[in-house]
């Protein structure tokens, strides 16, 4: 029962909002470590308890062999009885009791919940950052960081406890007794202390900048590792394993290369701690024996002296590891403070209320806008989207048709102007609220490696299974689902897809995606090349859904295949992040303008062309 009591005293999760870490390496620690402080200071308390039970023991120990250097075998007992029963409660109670509980604790509480508590606060606040925070690095490093960044702040915490917590309280208690006995023993151990001072202060510090490269060489290791496997299928269709060897490889260097720089330090320390302790013993036997033969001190303080010295020697070389591990460990949290701590760049204003969408109109009002390094995409772009209304956007590759789309579902803040639905300006409301009222379908359709009910599910969380299913229905994906198995035996709509859907074809992921859009039944309707993955005759099957799930909807799609928007309401042609024309499929053509020129090469002029090359 105790143990299970220790087991549930910290909650791993936590239940508090996902707020941004602190940027400085003190306060990050206590963050998160505050919540728990009455549990680290009760091991402190345990662990310096059973610490200063065994400096006890020792001078115990001293006591006897004087005791038996002047009495009676006979009186022992007699002599020594209260002493001898204050000694056994020690051995026998306090000390294993409290060795007990600090290292229950400190195993059962926060070694196990610390780490993960650390991870998930991390997680919520990066699974929250911009699109664009995750465009700019690799997932595998992004992962790593949160990952190793728990265990370190985790293992510093225990490294404090259990070697600088430690290293105190047997210096203190030596300086105690070593006053008692003969202030003259306190010389060896004050010069040790110094020269030890001077090592932690001199040589453990840098370890921490090395530390630091060498977490950041791990995770672009995996991050390069992760890079491969994930986008395996280009590394397989361009035959370029040689070259992903190669480009891993140089990760494989840099990550050894700062391993070695790492332990060069270390060993250097470990060399010079070697000396030290070998002079601190040579010098404390000789001291005391030399005080013996004075008369100064007895038999028993010599063993005193001596055998905390050499226990001392012991722990000073774990210690001085469980220092440097210390500032390894803050160097790792350190690095990781710099990834996971960065401001999000796309914030919701304080107090923003949720998007109320009662129309469906969307204005885009004078907006421009760059992304960062980069010339203007859009510039004074200005469009009104009346509530029902479904319009095409068209034009050249690069004309900023999917960067309208991106900055009406706020991945980026405009530069100037303003987007609003319903009246409501974007930037001004909530997030989720705004993503939760437009429903997309995208070119390249990503789905979640968990099953195809789960899939769809993402459109509605609390749909039922008959709503998945008949969603399913309506994307024209339940011929194929019944038919999906994967490796683990499990079928139908529980089968999973692989990373990113890998396991399915790219019609099958788009029917996928356009089920959980009907599923979601968003007012607003964004459809990016939504059909551009099906074949003909999926394509035909699933447009008629597609007519009835844009009813009643403001409808913004993309398409470079004009043929499957040309029956929308309007066309708005778009070059060079601003508008050159608009109308309808017939107006434009008639106008023979830039839209006439797209639809003349669609329609016909790469068939004359090859034509006339025949």
């Amino acid at each position: 029962m105790f143990f299970n009591w220790l087991e549930y005293l910290v909650d791993p999760l936590g239940r508090s909002d996902a707020l941004q870490p602190p940027k400085e390496i003190g306060a990050f620690f206590g963050f998160y470590l505050w919540p728990m402080h009455r549990l680290i200071l009760a091991t402190l308390f345990f662990t310096g308890v059973a610490a200063v039970s065994e400096i006890y023991l020792y001078s115990f120990l001293g006591d006897i062999v004087d005791w038996m250097a002047i009495s009676r075998p006979e009186t022992f007992f007699e002599v020594h009885s209260t002493q001898l029963l204050v000694m056994t409660v020690v051995i026998a109670i306090i000390r294993p009791l409290s060795t007990i509980v600090s290292r229950a604790v400190i195993n059962l509480s926060l070694a196990p919940t610390l780490a993960n508590r650390v991870r998930w606060q991390n997680y919520r606040y990066v699974l929250r950052q911009s699109l664009s925070f995750f465009q700019n690095d690799f997932a595998g490093r992004i992962a790593q960081k949160v990952m190793q960044t728990g265990h370190s702040l985790r293992e510093a915490v225990i490294n404090v406890i259990d070697g600088v917590w430690l290293l105190l309280i047997y210096l203190v208690g030596i300086v105690v007794l070593f006053s008692d006995i003969d202030q003259r023993l306190l010389w060896p151990v004050a010069i040790w202390v110094i020269a030890y001072s001077i090592v932690v202060i001199r040589m453990v510090p840098p370890v921490r900048a090395k530390s630091a490269a060498l977490s950041e060489a791990s995770s672009s290791l995996i991050g390069r590792v992760v890079d491969s496997y994930t986008n395996i299928q280009s590394v397989k269709l361009f035959s370029h394993a040689d070259h992903e060897e190669q480009f891993v490889a140089e990760g494989v260097i840099e990550h050894t290369r700062a391993f070695q720089v790492l332990m060069r330090a270390i060993v250097n320390m470990a060399m010079t701690l070697t000396l030290l302790n070998t002079a601190l013993v040579l010098s404390t036997a000789a001291l005391s024996i030399w005080l013996w033969q004075q008369g100064a001190v007895s038999i028993g303080t010599i063993a005193v002296a001596n055998g905390l010295i050499i226990r001392l020697n012991q722990m000073s070389g774990w210690i001085l590891r469980t220092i440097t591990l210390l500032f390894e460990n803050i160097g790792t949290v350190q690095n990781g403070i710099e990834t996971i701590a960065k401001d999000t760049v796309v914030r919701d204003v304080e107090g923003a209320p949720a998007l109320t969408v009662s129309r469906g109109e969307v204005i885009f009002d004078n907006v421009s806008f760059h992304y960062d390094g980069a010339k203007a995409i859009i510039r004074d772009f200005s469009l009104a989207v009346k509530p029902g209304e479904k319009i095409g956007l068209v034009g050249r590759s690069g004309a900023g048709k999917s960067t309208l789309v991106n900055l009406l579902l706020r991945f980026y803040d405009v530069d100037s102007g303003e987007i609003s639905i319903d009246g409501q300006n974007i930037a001004s409301v909530q997030q989720e609220s705004l993503r939760e009222s437009i429903a997309m379908v995208t070119q390249d359709t990503s789905l979640l490696h968990r099953s195809i009910r789960d899939n769809i599910r993402y459109g509605r969380a609390g749909a039922d299974p008959e709503e998945i299913e008949h969603a399913a229905l309506l994307a024209e994906a339940s011929d194929f689902i019944p038919d999906l198995i994967d490796q683990h035996g499990r079928g139908g709509y529980e089968a999973h897809v692989g990373e990113r859907g890998v396991k399915l074809s790219g019609g099958q992921r788009q029917r996928i995606a356009i089920a959980r859009v009907i599923l979601k039944n968003a007012p607003i309707l964004v459809l990016d090349e939504a059909t551009s993955a099906l074949d003909s005759e999926v394509e035909l099957a699933i447009q008629q859904q597609l007519h009835n799930l844009m009813d009643g909807k403001t409808v913004i799609a993309i398409a470079h295949r004009l043929s499957t928007i040309a029956e929308l309401d309007r066309l708005v042609v778009i070059d060079e992040g601003g508008i050159v024309e608009q109308g309808t499929h017939r107006e434009l053509v008639q106008l023979d303008g830039l839209y006439a020129q797209l639809w003349k090469r669609q329609s016909g002029g790469f068939l004359g062309l090859l034509g006339e090359q025949g």
